[in-house]
């Protein structure tokens, strides 16, 4: 503890600067907080040679001995209210060494164990290591605290964990309520982040030579425990001393040369890279790639040159330097009573910055750098005090610290529950484990994960679609039925074609039209047919090409338009055919009937039905041009919509319905006289006709995009074309190759 007093001297106190139970030299100075000492006196002395300071006292400093006890703690500060040499609490008569602060630390059970005492005087107890929480609110008053607060500390721990994207963690924490609070405040804080932690393993504090053994071995059980976990990040929540044990557990483990390589240490500032003097020798390999938050430190200007001054034979006012000076460089004094076992005599010409860092520092280190501050801070107060009503007020101050990710370029290991998922896949939770644990199933169909461990996959666009590995989308391209590729192409020849052979055969059948066979077929209905067989084919070209408006509006219903004709034709030649043999027997009425009126109306009546479905269709939901994002993959189909499927089905139904009768009233025609009988031909051609179309329905249904297009292209020029070759091929062979057979004569010609 440091006691400041007023009056003509100021004496200071200082705590836990002498003796940590080892193995070896058990009331031996630990060297590394050696410094905390000189960073006091070196305060002290720049506060006192400073004229602007002007405090009218000079100031000075008592240490005081913890010894990491409470009942000793509760000594020290009972001494502050007590007559110097007899301890009487709340009697002080010499009241020049009244106590106006107290500097504690770095232990924080210590600073809170003072805290009980001191808040009840109203005595302010300046902090310079981690305190732990006070336990009211008066406790609570009394802290005024120069270290960088633990909130800050676990932010910090947490950003570095997310930037290394270590999800997978253990933690061990000192056996007091900081193991409590991680668990309920801080855990849960890292679980909102989606850091699991595996465990929680209590570190044992050592304090007496008594606990030496038990503490040792209830540690080596934490240590193996830890060892054998699967994470490789460890925050390792301790204090000063910490580092030492951890040392000592490693060393004398049957893990020190397996296991602890593979795991990263992060350390809070509390902790010190200090040793014992007997751990000089030992390796420190297992921090290599350790990671440790750093005390916000400065270094004044003349603190080395104070350090490098000092020596046994020049300070021997300095109660501890023999002590530390025996540890630091292993030798012992000749008057020394310590044992013989060290080899060596202290000449007191050894030079501090010789040693390891681990046993001493030149560069002032941040749990010094805060003591340092703590003197200032005081003599501030005092600076103040005749002016105004001192108040009590946080000293810390709050640094921003940054975090150095763009200069980590080297390759960091993992620590995680298992080995993360892919992009292209998603996470699944395993039942039963923390959420850090998973599992990993690929993206479903249409989505993608271009980062690794992600919760769901995301959609992609609608005009977009997943590569193969479902990590990134790729802009689908249009598709259509085009005369560039080769099934367009193909339909396109083979309708240039049909168009080609239908022309030829109207041709021959124009340049014949005299013969008996032509006008035996009844050349109005043969010609008709003919010109509706030429738009079918012609028609088929507006399926072909990148949709449009008008393409859309006439497609479909010239489609139906001229098959109906079509259609209508053949039903009114085979009727005609049935009532011109009716009208052969005496006294028979039907010669009224078999003429150029019938077939028309026939043909007439039949189209306008399906001219008036069409224009219905055409009135109420026509068909547009639409894109069609979903039916593949990898493509936007470009295509007619057709507005109303219904009203699609209807003209279907329609064309259907009129072939179905034209295919019955041929079959029941078909044992009329050969030589007058074109109804056989008729019969076929409807058979064709009808397997066609009821084949296209299930087919266009259970096809997409263009595909669907090329079955009713195809449907329409086999269909078509079974038409013209079953009804005309007959005829032009009679014409074309067998002219005599094209007479009268033999038309007339009964059967035998």
């Amino acid at each position: 503890m440091v006691v400041v007093e007023e009056e003509a001297e100021v004496v200071f106190g200082f705590s836990e600067i002498i003796q940590y139970f080892l193995p070896v030299h058990w009331h031996s100075v630990m060297t590394h907080n050696y410094q905390h000492v000189l960073a006091l006196a070196f305060a002290t002395e720049e506060i006192n040679k400073d004229p602007l300071m002007n405090l009218n006292v000079t100031l000075g400093f008592n240490i005081y001995n913890s010894l990491f006890s409470a009942t000793w703690t509760y000594l020290a500060s009972l001494e502050l209210l007590s007559t110097r040499d007899n301890f009487i609490p709340n009697y002080k008569c010499d009241t020049q060494n009244i106590p106006v602060a107290v500097i504690g630390g770095p232990h924080s059970d210590v600073s809170l164990t003072m805290s009980t005492i001191l808040c009840s005087y109203k005595i302010p107890l300046i902090v310079y290591g981690n305190p732990s929480m006070a336990n009211n609110h008066i406790q609570r008053s009394g802290f005024h605290s120069m270290f960088t607060n633990g909130d800050f500390q676990y932010k910090a721990i947490l950003l570095l964990l997310r930037y290394f994207r270590w999800t997978w963690i253990g933690v061990i924490s000192l056996d007091d309520e900081t193991a409590e609070r991680f668990v309920q405040d801080v855990a849960p804080m890292f679980s909102q982040s989606g850091i699991c932690v595996e465990f929680i393993e209590i570190f044992p504090r050592i304090s007496f030579s008594s606990d030496l053994d038990r503490g040792l071995a209830e540690g080596a059980e934490t240590y193996i425990a830890v060892m054998r976990s699967t994470a490789n990040v460890v925050v390792l929540h301790g204090e000063f001393e910490t580092l030492m044990i951890l040392r000592m557990l490693i060393h004398y483990s049957e893990f020190a040369e397996t296991s602890v390589k593979t795991k990263i240490w992060i350390m809070m500032a509390e902790m010190d890279f200090t040793s014992a003097s007997f751990q000089r020798t030992w390796d420190f390999g297992f921090m290599h790639g350790a990671i440790s938050l750093a005390i916000h430190s400065k270094q004044p200007q003349g603190f080395q040159r104070f350090l490098q001054r000092r020596n046994p034979a020049s300070h021997k006012e300095d109660g501890f330097i023999r002590d530390f000076w025996q540890q630091a460089f292993n030798c012992l004094f000749s008057d020394s009573e310590e044992d013989d076992t060290v080899e060596g005599a202290c000449t007191g010409k050894e030079k501090l910055e010789a040693l390891p860092v681990s046993v001493f520092e030149m560069s002032m280190t941040g749990h010094s750098y805060s003591v340092y501050n703590a003197v200032y801070a005081v003599a501030h107060a005092l600076q103040t005090m005749p002016f105004s009503t001192f108040k009590h007020r946080t000293m810390m101050g709050r640094q921003k610290h940054k975090f150095a990710g763009q200069e980590l370029y080297q390759t960091w290991p993992l620590s995680v529950c298992n080995n993360g998922c892919h992009s292209g896949y998603r996470k699944t939770k395993k039942e039963g484990k923390p959420f850090c644990c998973y599992d990993c199933f690929p993206c479903p169909d249409g989505k993608i994960s271009n980062q690794r461990d992600m919760d769901d996959c995301s959609q992609c666009p609608e005009d977009h679609y997943p590569n193969k590995d479902r990590d990134f989308c790729i802009p689908k391209y249009i598709s259509f039925l085009s005369y560039d590729e080769p099934l367009g192409m193909i339909l396109a020849i083979m309708t240039i074609f049909f168009f080609f052979i239908t022309t030829l055969v109207h041709g021959i059948f124009l340049k014949h039209g005299d013969t008996p066979v032509v006008k035996a077929s009844n050349q109005n209905l043969t010609y008709t047919l003919l010109v509706s067989l030429l738009l079918s084919f012609l028609g088929a070209c507006l399926f072909i090409g990148r949709p449009n408006k008008v393409t859309c509006l006439l497609r479909q219903t010239i489609f139906g338009i001229i098959f109906s004709v079509a259609v209508s034709c053949i039903l009114a030649k085979t009727i005609v055919v049935i009532l011109a043999f009716m009208a052969t027997h005496p006294g028979s009425r039907m010669r009224n009937w078999v003429g150029k009126r019938l077939a028309s109306s026939i043909v007439l009546s039949c189209s306008f039905i399906q001219t008036t479905i069409c224009a219905v269709w055409l009135t109420n939901s026509p068909p547009f041009p639409d894109f069609d994002m979903h039916s593949r993959t990898e493509e936007i189909i470009l295509k007619c919509n057709e507005g109303s499927v219904s009203m699609f089905y209807s003209v279907l139904g329609y064309m259907g319905f009129l072939a179905t009768v034209s295919f019955i009233v041929a079959f029941l025609a078909r044992k009329l006289p050969d030589s007058f009988n074109e109804v056989k031909f008729i019969i076929f051609s409807m058979l064709l006709f009808c397997s066609v179309w009821l084949c296209f329905i299930p087919t266009y249904l259970s096809t997409k995009g263009k595909d669907m297009v090329a079955v009713e292209v195809f449907s329409i020029l086999s269909s078509s074309g079974g038409l013209l070759g079953c009804i005309f091929f007959p005829k032009c062979y009679i014409i074309v190759l067998r002219p005599e057979l094209n007479k009268r004569g033999q038309l007339i010609r009964k059967k035998n």
